[in-house]
């Protein structure tokens, strides 16, 4: 299938062409016909599938198809968190470059009044993240009275984040018959179900990539550290490696990512820190140099994880373990992307064997253990494991000890 095959306009495909995207996508090939007809849509895709085309292109064909003018918006797309909505707003940029349909990008981490300003203009889309655009509605700056389509993007993220009271205020506030688009990377789970049947009405339902699935360009692998130094001397020999043009360096916590960017620096090596503490102009100055290879390293929390949408990151390192398998497929989800291969590297040290456990339970596969010349490790994965039983056999034999005793005080 080409593009040409979804009756595009000639504005679009110009668009499409220029933007070298080369055939459809299997999300794109599945719900663009979709959405192109009118229906409302749940689709659920794996991360770097090429989802945010899947909706924009289907959005900017019904302006063309549709050309009446309002001076509030007629698209209203959804997205969890700024970063992600700055990458919609993005393709919605591109994809529209030919067509005259303003465009405006709402979300926390700028002034509100010059917000509500780029508001008073003619806006027929409208991207937005939920809170934001919610305190401005309370101030009546914004009428989404004309919305004829409403997209909500990683809804299964907005959940996690409980958004969805407040995006279900704002589907209240559409008072007319509208059409919808659901897009989650995963469409397992009571909450996106009883999430999808609020929005959407009778919908046609797409599951390209099972929930648990990651990429199939991405190598996945991991090395066990014994300690912090020798995840230290892990972390820097394959970030010296000639394989590795650009890194994102993974922490679970804020403090955590500025230590392993300071040492990273005390090694010459080109590294800045992302975490959700910035302010927007400041986060996206990282990124921007991160994009045009001034910075060579990202050390990020998860604030990072979505919506970071580059094509030339080779690789992704899990210094610390995610707690969930999902979170884990949008990590490595930031390489790989578009075709391209790339390269997810877990440090695991002996605490983290449980997470990476959890990880692999929920991939349905074991991650391979690779090692480094010179920088083996001293243990195996059979001997954490038999060493933490062991553990837990202890522990439990000394509650149980203890409740004895105390049993036997109280007679």
């Amino acid at each position: 299938m080409t593009f040409e095959d979804f009756d595009l306009d000639p504005a679009l495909l110009e668009a499409i062409k220029h933007q070298k995207y080369h055939k459809p996508t299997p999300i794109q090939e599945a719900a663009i016909p979709i959405f192109m007809e009118g229906q409302d849509l749940l689709a659920g895709a794996a991360t770097g599938t090429g989802k945010t085309a899947s909706f924009v292109l289907p959005a900017l064909q019904h302006l063309l198809d549709n050309p009446e003018r309002s001076s509030q918006p007629r698209i209203l797309i959804l997205a969890p968190t700024r970063e992600l909505a700055f990458q919609i707003h993005k393709v919605v940029k591109q994809l529209g470059h030919n067509c005259n349909f303003p465009s405006v990008i709402i979300t926390g981490g700028f002034k509100m009044s010059q917000q509500v300003d780029y508001l008073r203009d003619p806006c027929d889309i409208l991207v937005a993240t939920p809170g934001r655009l919610a305190k401005i509605m309370e101030e009546d700056e914004v009428d989404l009275a004309d919305v004829e389509m409403l997209i909500i993007d990683e809804a299964d993220r907005m959940l996690d984040m409980g958004q969805g009271p407040t995006v279900r205020s704002l589907i209240e506030a559409i008072p007319s018959d509208f059409q919808a688009g659901l897009f989650s990377a995963t469409l397992s789970g009571s909450g996106i179900e009883k999430f999808a049947a609020e929005v959407l009405e009778d919908p046609e339902v797409v599951q390209i990539d099972a929930p648990n699935q990651k990429s199939i360009q991405i190598q996945q692998a991991v090395y066990l550290a014994n300690d912090k130094a020798h995840k230290h001397n892990l972390m820097t020999n394959i970030l010296n490696d000639a394989s590795c043009q650009s890194a994102i360096v993974f922490c679970n916590k804020k403090e955590k990512a500025i230590e392993v960017t300071e040492y990273l620096q005390s090694q010459n090596l080109s590294a800045q820190v992302l975490h959700g503490d910035f302010i927007q102009a400041v986060r996206m100055e990282k990124m921007q140099k991160f994009k045009t290879g001034k910075i060579k390293i990202l050390v990020a929390t998860d604030v990072a994880a979505r919506g970071l949408d580059m094509l030339n990151i080779t690789h992704v390192i899990n210094y610390d373990m995610p707690f969930r398998g999902d979170m884990y497929i949008h990590r490595i989800g930031r390489t790989g992307r578009a075709q391209q291969v790339g390269i997810a590297i877990n440090l695991v040290e002996r605490h983290d064997i449980k997470n990476l456990e959890r990880i692999e339970y929920h991939l349905k596969q074991k991650l391979p253990v690779e090692k480094i010349a010179g920088l083996e490790p001293s243990f195996t994965i059979k001997d954490a494991m038999k060493k933490l039983a062991t553990k837990k056999k202890a522990k439990k034999s000394v509650k149980k000890k203890k409740a004895k005793k105390a049993f036997k005080k109280k007679r």
